[in-house]
């Protein structure tokens, strides 16, 4: 199953997507320039293999809901956000503020 819902994150308009797959669940959250998402994203790929594309994305671990994403810290993020002064260990709702 596939559930879409839309985000306002401090007047800012996120979108969330949950994918229902066996055994786990792909969590997104995403703006018109970038996305946070849950541990399944893989940033070492982002930033290696794809680095001429400057994607602007972040990871998030142990997250169960989109809700829980919005609020946890981000473990890893590409070096597009970092250029755009999104850190490790901001909220999620914190660096889609910075995606604006």
């Amino acid at each position: 199953m596939v559930r879409l819902q839309p985000f306002d994150v401090d007047g800012l308009r996120v979108i969330g997507v949950e994918v229902a797959l066996p055994k786990t669940r792909l969590l997104v959250l995403t703006t018109d320039k970038g996305y946070i998402m849950c541990g399944a994203l893989d940033v070492k790929l982002l930033n290696e293999k794809l680095a001429e594309r400057g994607i602007l994305a972040g990871r998030a671990v142990g997250v169960r809901s989109l809700e829980d994403l919005l609020e946890a810290p981000l473990e890893s993020v590409t070096l597009e956000a970092e250029r755009r002064g999104i850190r490790p260990g901001m909220t999620g709702r914190e660096a889609l503020l910075k995606m604006a």
